[in-house]
């Protein structure tokens, strides 16, 4: 008996000696919205492929002087309306200047255009969404009347009524290049007064936001710590969607004679005077506007691309 115990307690364990518990994975830092719309962007081919062409429009906006040496003002009657050749690539328009030298300073007009406007549309239009939505009651009902009867102005109708208004020394009309920001503005912020007060009213019912008011803390510090950060996401979304529309619509102001006017250039410009001679040759048209599809295409592809990224129902 005291033997077969003995052997008992000698025996060895058959799941062998307990090996020891391994050491808990070390857990990743969670990562913020931001943060991973990031990763997201830069694994989206169509993001770098608009970011690329962005980058290389905004430099040809910025230094015209790298890309081509030749005057867009000089013009030589001579040349009008030759096809392209080795010392002109987009040919000459009807006044004997060259193409290429104009649709490559005129991308700077057209880009000042879409950035100014977009960031004034973009202040004003989170301002009175921030207030509005914030504060609610008799704010957001005076706030929300102002924007609905801004609304109700046709775009076109409006910007030729304001660029009329606009005239040189001479009392000619010529609308230049901060009168035809001032018209997209005034015509343009309620879509993203819109999407801001629908943000806000939204993260303002939180429960972070609850909490910090009932902890005491200020109007000011609940709005600019806790709820602008928090629903500025979807604003900055829809006026990188808005900057391409708005340098088309630059576009279509100046080809209807009513935005900026020459001797300045841009592309809308280029293209209205261009469609005048179109039965003598279609190079004068076909190059400023390739140029105004590719940026107002780059600019939607690189909202998408963001507005993807950025919406948590999209994940």
């Amino acid at each position: 008996m005291s033997d077969t115990t003995q052997k008992t307690d000698t025996a060895v364990d058959p799941a062998g000696p307990t090996a020891p518990a391994p050491a808990p994975a070390k857990q990743d830092k969670t990562r913020s919205l931001a943060q991973d719309a990031f990763r997201d962007l830069v694994r989206n081919k169509m993001f770098m492929v608009s970011a690329f062409l962005i980058f290389g429009i905004v430099t040809i906006a910025a230094f015209p002087g790298l890309f081509t040496s030749v005057d867009p003002l000089a013009c030589d009657l001579k040349h009008s309306m030759e096809g392209p050749s080795g010392s002109a690539w987009f040919g000459y328009n009807f006044q004997g200047c060259d193409v290429y030298s104009q649709t490559i300073y005129g991308t700077r007009n057209s880009i000042i255009v879409g950035v100014l406007t977009t960031a004034f549309s973009l202040v004003i239009g989170g301002l009175v969404g921030v207030l509005g939505g914030f504060f609610g009651k008799w704010t957001d009902a005076l706030l929300s009347f102002v924007t609905n009867v801004f609304f109700g102005l046709p775009l076109l109708l409006a910007a030729i009524v304001i660029l009329n208004n606009f005239r040189d020394d001479k009392g000619m009309r010529n609308a230049g290049v901060m009168a035809v920001v001032i018209t997209l503005t005034v015509v343009g912020w309620m879509s993203m007064a819109r999407v801001m007060r629908g943000a806000v009213m939204q993260v303002k019912q939180a429960d972070y936001v609850t909490a910090a008011r009932s902890l005491g803390a200020s109007t000011s510090r609940m709005m600019f710590r806790h709820v602008l950060p928090n629903s500025v996401t979807p604003l900055i979304v829809v006026a990188t969607i808005s900057l391409g529309a708005v340098i088309g619509a630059e576009a279509t102001l100046s080809f209807l004679g009513i935005g900026i006017r020459p001797p300045a250039i841009s592309w809308g410009v280029m293209i209205s005077e261009a469609q005048q001679r179109i039965s003598s040759g279609l190079h004068p048209l076909l190059f400023p506007s390739g140029m105004l599809t590719i940026t107002v295409l780059a600019f939607i592809m690189l909202g998408d691309a963001v507005r993807d990224a950025f919406d948590p129902k999209l994940r």
